[in-house]
């Protein structure tokens, strides 16, 4: 039997019958096709050339170019579960769209979200929402929105629904100078920018690594690669991500309230813990338009999110879209969202209502039968391996699991009232990976028998999507236990590559393509703490100056905290301990701050002082530093590269921050998921 080559597999004869078996069951509502094929006599088409370039980069930003070969309109590939590729073919109806006739707008296929524009009458000022993942495919979106609506438009407000990048970075590049900048507010939910940044910057660089493999950023697009993101088409790649502090935080004391925003009347309505730890909806009176921002769209969303973030609450979920149905429901003629395409209320008038109290169920049914089984005394594998939604729910359109999934929105569920224990005992206390391989392999014979026993399942001896499984789970043992075997590698995954074309959900197929390639091409990884010294100067994209700038000065520190390498510093007989005196800091009320970094027991403990500040044990050194200053560091430039206008030393030597700044690590950006 040959072990599979390096090259993208064709489809086995089970994944195409799987797939096949699919194609029978995709769901025949028309009503979802309909609103995503639909548009009006007048609009900006994007066709598959539509592309965002970045001056110095040969790497387009965005470009819907790859994806010409979804616009054959009956081809479905067995390399794709046929739901999934049906999905990603209405994902390829981009450009901008009359959403409301001559007052809302709204972009799709410009960026992973959506990007809309409220216009009001007599007048050129418009509101902005959520202007998209970077300041490229921004600036294009408003240039091709400025094209269709008139160049005189004018930004008067910007909303930023909640608090995922996808629906802010791309904010500074809406402006065409400070000027248009200083004219127009901001608006955000409360707790918008401590949720970007704890999720966007303290798990930044984890987080984007695991992100590349769910939105397949560097998977080919194509029948054996990258179709879609599930909500989208893809993430932006290489763009400069931005971020502005809200000039109006829409906190209790506005939710649910009618307050003038640019020339409109908005009511808004917070819905915090629910797609995002900051969120929230509103409603256009005048125009009869609910805006669901992303917690409503024609998917099964993520209660856990692959790439990694706080797990959602599905029954605070369940009970917000109950209130915006009690809310809005009986007026609203029009919604939309951050993604996918609008619906209306219909012929009947039901069409929204229905919608929205469909998905309320179904994140509620979750939630619910999630903790009736664990109540029972499943654990969360076991409660996560059969249960499915029921026909009611899961035949229709708009709850498919294009983007979440049942399986880990169940097991969210349990991770989110049980945690990571099962209870059982054996599992209280196990081996890490490659230590637990090492043993697997041994029990089974060695190596060799393993990648034996996974040749008869790749050799059309599966009876079950099942026998994949096992195979995976058994020359994983076997590749964490010698990385270098590459017959392992390339056979586990050929397994994976089939997983993937089996997915209906984007993101699911994505991480399994992505794994795959990760075995076929990545070298054997050096030991994990031996990084080369080039690599200490990285630090990741997403983490930009203009996040850096936006972060309050004691979330600065905490990131710093967060990159000292505590075992390290706990063995320093003296560890730092300095004053920092800084500067011009827009976050500080006056500007000025006075700071305490003193590292203790292998933290890095910062301490605001007040003016009358007194001390018994003085610091080794005092420095004046810029916030500009500040941000340089924080963004890998070592103090002693900082210029006498950004750093001064006002005590002492520059040895003692340069000590400190010795024991602070920098991430590398492209560590192995699927690889020790």
């Amino acid at each position: 039997m040959a072990i599979p080559g390096r090259d993208p597999q064709p489809p086995t004869e089970l994944t195409r019958l799987l797939n096949e078996a699919v194609a029978r069951t995709i769901p025949d509502q028309k009503s979802d096709p309909e609103w995503a094929l639909a548009g009006p006599d007048q609009k900006v088409d994007f066709d598959a050339s539509y592309q965002v370039d970045k001056p110095g980069s040969e790497v387009p930003v965005w470009s819907l170019r790859p994806y010409a070969f979804l616009e054959a309109p009956e081809t479905r590939p067995y390399t794709v579960n046929p739901s999934l590729y049906r999905n990603a073919q209405l994902n390829m109806n981009c450009g901008l769209y009359e959403v409301v006739p001559g007052r809302v707008y709204q972009i799709r296929g410009g960026d992973l979200a959506n990007i809309s524009f409220l216009e009001a009458a007599g007048t050129d000022d418009i509101v902005v929402v959520d202007p998209l993942g970077c300041m490229e495919t921004a600036a294009s979106a408003m240039q091709v929105y400025r094209s269709y609506r008139g160049q005189s438009k004018r930004i008067a407000a910007v909303i930023h629904t909640h608090c995922h990048v996808d629906h802010y970075g791309g904010v500074r590049g809406l402006f065409r100078d400070d000027d248009e900048l200083a004219y127009a507010k901001i608006f955000a939910p409360e707790g918008f920018i401590e949720h970007a940044v704890s999720e966007n910057v303290y798990a930044g660089n984890a987080m984007s690594r695991r992100a590349e493999f769910m939105y397949g950023a560097l998977l080919p697009r194509g029948e054996k690669g990258q179709v879609d993101a599930g909500l989208g088409k893809a993430v932006p790649v290489g763009g400069t991500v931005s971020l502005l502090t809200p000039t109006c935080t829409i906190d209790s004391s506005l939710d649910g309230l009618t307050i003038p925003v640019g020339p409109l009347e908005i009511t808004f309505q917070l819905t915090p813990g629910t797609e995002a730890p900051a969120e929230m909806n509103f409603y256009i009176p005048a125009y009869q338009a609910l805006c669901m921002a992303e917690n409503a769209t024609p998917t099964l969303h993520n209660l856990y999110s692959l790439r990694g973030a706080q797990v959602r609450d599905a029954k605070v979920w369940s009970n917000y879209l109950r209130a915006t149905i009690d809310l809005y429901g009986q007026d609203a003629k029009y919604l939309f969202a951050s993604h996918f395409w609008p619906r209306s209320a219909g012929d009947s008038g039901t069409e929204i209502v229905d919608f929205l109290t469909s998905q309320a169920d179904m994140y509620r049914f979750l939630h619910d039968q999630a903790l009736r089984l664990a109540n029972k005394g499943y654990t969360m594998i076991e409660i996560a391996e059969d249960l499915q939604l029921p026909d009611s729910l899961g035949k229709q359109w708009y709850n498919h699991g294009y983007y979440g999934t049942v399986n880990h929105d169940l097991k969210a569920v349990y991770q989110r009232y049980l945690g990571w224990y099962d209870g059982n005992a054996a599992h209280l206390h196990t081996l890490p990976p490659e230590k637990v391989a090492r043993r697997y392999v041994d029990a089974m014979g060695d190596a060799l028998t393993v990648v034996k026993r996974a040749e008869v399942i790749w050799e059309n001896k599966a009876a079950t999507v099942e026998d994949y499984r096992w195979a995976v789970e058994m020359l994983s043992h076997v590749v964490f236990a010698d990385p270098h075997y590459e017959d392992a590698r390339l056979l586990e995954a050929a397994f994976l590559e089939q997983l993937g074309y089996q997915a209906e959900s984007g993101p699911w197929r994505n991480y399994y393509l992505a794994a795959a390639w990760e075995l076929r091409v990545r070298p054997v990884p050096a030991p994990k703490g031996k990084k080369k010294e080039k690599e200490k100067a990285k630090a990741h994209s997403i983490i930009s100056p203009d996040v850096i700038d936006a972060m309050p000065l004691d979330m600065v520190f905490d990131y710093m905290g967060i990159r000292l390498d505590g075992p390290a510093a706990a063995k320093v007989p003296q560890p730092p301990f300095i004053q920092i005196h800084v500067t011009d800091d827009p976050t500080v009320e006056g500007g000025d701050a006075d700071l305490d970094l003193r590292v203790r027991n292998g933290v890095l403990v910062c301490t605001q002082l007040s003016p009358a500040a007194t001390r018994d044990d003085p610091p080794s050194a005092v420095y004046r530093m810029t916030r500009a200053g500040v941000n340089a560091w924080t963004l890998g430039t070592a103090p002693k590269d900082l210029g006498p206008a950004d750093l001064t030393v006002l005590q002492g030597t520059i040895k003692p921050i340069s000590d400190l700044n010795a024991l602070l690590e920098s991430f590398e950006p492209t560590f192995p998921l699927t690889l020790p």
